[in-house]
């Protein structure tokens, strides 16, 4: 059986999907194929050896059903106080009830979230015309079924997920185009959850081996920024520290806790009754004093200062607040970034549509859900007179918006729907979402905008392009990887807790020249269903002439990018070095697989860069001046 299917793999790609060791004649071939899958069978892209293992799963979910009864009569035994036995009894009976409950709930859990209501539907997406006919309405027809009955899975899971927030058309609307989305991305992969996580541990090994190695002049970050505007980095720093600070506040009493877990809520309590605003200045539920409490004692102001404040969360309506900054001499606009499931439905509508604005440029690019936010924001400060109000008291002051991760797209948008109206506006944003304007857009906001990027950020990353790279070299390296997938992943996790060195696994990728790394291998092939995106304009030129299926997006603005220089690994110190250069948006083309990719995405690792960044040009400034002193006398 081995034998024949490995002449039929030849056959199909011959000199195309093996390495060199399997070219030759055609009989040679198949032995060393055979010998191939007998070494290396039971590998994620081999699944021959498994074959008998849908019926067992099949026939171990139906013996939950006794179990669950059984766990229903022990629930009621235990539960019934006549029942008279030893204490130590009754706790073992109680212990494995709970444990049997347990076990229940995380099947139906683990089923709910891996199990593929389409199964083998799914051979349905084929390459375009290849091996299928879509001329005839049936098959059209079909297709159009399966794709829908996609959707609706995606939509079903998204409604389960967001069970607790009430839904309305907006959310409807939302969790179709969010459902269309992950469709379209997951229609061609034949991966489970697991595969993925062998993945991204073999990526990251791969990845801490490249770092290891001499970088290319064209890799290493730049040092002035391409703008025509160059700002100086040192104020630009000193002034994206001093505008995190209400960033990070917007986030209200969630980010305030965080920071200060032990004493947060003692001062809270005291501070926060005393201080309120008149009930005109506040838009949404603030119950307690809480939200309002904790802008106050984060960015130091007084209630006096604050023009608006906005907690009201919808889908595509982020809370915001205006205060006057009289440090700085600006009216500061802080938007909220994610904490709330609504915030997520705006974050996932990633679908692009167009942002002219006259005069200036035509067919701008945005992320959908993040410029109906700003949109939101927009006819609240502009046609409710807020801004009007702000300047009315402090005319002299220029504006300043400000935001966080979807507050820094958010801030963003805003500020370009601004610009004609006040032209010496500034925005800074941290951490805002990688797939944000087009290429047209983000040169024009070099002008205005600063962005500024922690590390290995994943979110300044995120991008449907960057999400379909992802996704091909995650094929590429667990369909080539020819250890089983418990090595991969006891390896892995290790590796992920312990460190150490990465694993050397041995790849079909070794010994292959440039020319046969641009197609997919055979392994690779087995897992995509039909061929992806990623690999379309690889096939052949009439491809490259083709738009592609996701438009690039990108950061907005100059950016500064902080890098954690060094650190110190004792227990009792957490004391970190950062560096901050200005950088193209090309070194944030890839997503980089790190533990550090969720954490320096934090706001208060941001903000904890930027504040050392920020002590330590002080520190320098103050040693150049007593050094200058020091001369002259």
């Amino acid at each position: 059986m081995t034998e024949q299917r490995c002449e039929r793999i030849l056959g199909l790609n011959q000199m195309n999907g093996f390495p060199t060791v399997f070219r030759g004649t055609k009989g040679r071939a198949t032995k060393l194929c055979s010998f191939y899958y007998q070494i290396y069978g039971g590998t994620i892209s081999n699944p021959g050896p498994r074959k008998s293992l849908p019926k067992l799963l099949y026939t171990r979910l139906l013996l939950y059903l006794p179990e669950f009864i059984w766990a229903v009569v022990g629930a009621v035994w235990v539960s019934d106080s006549s029942m008279h036995c030893e204490k130590t009894v009754m706790n073992v009976v109680f212990g494995t009830v709970v444990a049997s409950w347990i076990i229940i709930i995380f099947t139906i859990i683990g089923v709910i979230i891996v199990f593929d209501p389409l199964g083998g539907k799914k051979t349905i997406y084929l390459t375009d015309g290849v091996n299928r006919n879509l001329e005839s309405s049936q098959s059209g027809q079909l297709l159009y079924n399966v794709k829908n009955t996609a959707t609706r899975v995606w939509e079903k899971r998204i409604r389960l997920l967001c069970c607790c927030i009430v839904q309305d058309d907006d959310h409807r609307v939302a969790f179709t185009s969010i459902a269309e989305l992950f469709r379209a991305y997951f229609s061609d992969t034949d991966l489970v959850p697991s595969d993925i996580a062998a993945g991204l541990t073999l990526l990251h090994q791969e990845q801490d081996k490249m770092e290891s190695c001499p970088k290319e002049p064209e890799e290493v970050l730049c040092h002035s920024p391409s703008s025509p505007v160059t700002d100086d980095l040192d104020i630009e720093l000193e002034n994206a520290a001093h505008y995190m600070q209400f960033a990070a506040a917007a986030y209200g009493w969630p980010y305030y806790v965080y920071t200060n877990p032990f004493t947060a809520l003692c001062k809270l309590n005291g501070d926060c009754c005393g201080n309120r605003p008149t009930d005109s200045d506040i838009t949404g539920s603030d119950r307690h004093n809480f939200h309002f409490g904790s802008i106050l004692k984060i960015t130091g102001l007084q209630y006096r200062d604050f023009i608006h404040i906005s907690f009201h969360n919808k889908i595509y309506e982020i809370p915001f607040f205006v205060a006057l900054d009289h440090k700085k001499e600006a009216i500061v606009v802080a938007v909220r970034g994610t904490l709330s499931f609504e915030d997520i439905l705006t974050d996932l509508s990633a679908d692009c549509e167009d942002l002219t604005l006259e005069d200036v440029l035509e067919n701008g690019f945005v992320h959908k859900g993040i410029t109906q936010a700003a949109n939101y924001i927009y006819r609240k400060l502009i046609n409710d007179g807020i801004l009007n109000q702000a300047f009315t008291i402090a005319p002299e002051y220029k504006l300043v918006i400000v935001g966080h991760s979807l507050g820094g797209g958010t801030a963003s948008i805003l500020a370009i729907m601004l610009r004609n109206s006040f032209p010496t506006l500034k925005c800074y944003a941290f951490s805002p979402p990688g797939g944000l304007l087009s290429k047209s857009l983000a040169d024009y906001t070099k002008h205005f905008i600063v962005s500024v990027i922690v590390g290995k950020d994943l979110v300044a990353r995120l991008s449907m392009p960057n999400m379909e790279d992802l996704k091909r070299r995650i094929v590429r390296i667990v369909a080539n990887c020819n250890r089983p997938k418990y090595q991969i992943l006891l390896h892995g996790c290790w590796y992920e807790v312990f460190g150490g060195d990465p694993d050397n696994f041995p790849t079909e990728l070794d010994g292959r020249n440039q020319d046969d790394l641009t197609q997919p291998l055979l392994a690779e092939e087995s897992l995509m269903v039909h061929r992806s995106p990623s690999y379309n304009a690889l096939e052949d030129e009439s491809h490259l002439n083709s738009p592609p299926q996701y438009p690039h997006l990108y950061l907005p603005g100059k950016i500064i990018h902080i890098v954690e220089e060094s650190s110190s690994r004792r227990l009792c110190s957490s004391d970190i070095k950062y560096t901050a250069s200005w950088s193209k948006e090309t070194v944030f083309s890839s997503i980089l697989i790190s533990p550090k990719m969720i954490t320096d995405h934090m706001p208060d690792v941001v903000l904890k860069a930027l504040n050392s960044l920020a002590q330590e040009q002080g520190a320098c400034i103050s040693c150049q001046t007593r050094d200058f002193n020091t001369n002259i006398v």
